[in-house]
């Protein structure tokens, strides 16, 4: 992505983000930006926890489970 880019061009970059921004702006943008990052990581960790918990739950023990009354070796009736 930066492959190339030397010194002078992050400069360049930097003046052009002063001038867009205004240096005022710019703690308040770090800090934005920073906050919504810091969400972000938390709604991917919460997620990561949801699935781990729904596989968890997903997993049945076979002797726990209800026998329907249906003999599998009979075939339906027409």
């Amino acid at each position: 992505m930066f492959a190339g880019m030397q010194g002078w061009h992050l400069l360049i970059v930097l003046a052009v983000i002063l001038l867009l921004f205004g240096a005022a702006k710019l703690p308040a943008l770090a800090k934005s930006m920073g906050q919504s990052a810091r969400v972000f990581k938390g709604e991917m960790k919460a997620m990561k926890d949801d699935d781990a918990a729904r596989t968890e739950s997903a997993a049945v023990d076979p002797t726990t489970v209800k026998d329907s009354g249906i003999d599998p070796e009979t075939p339906p009736r027409a």
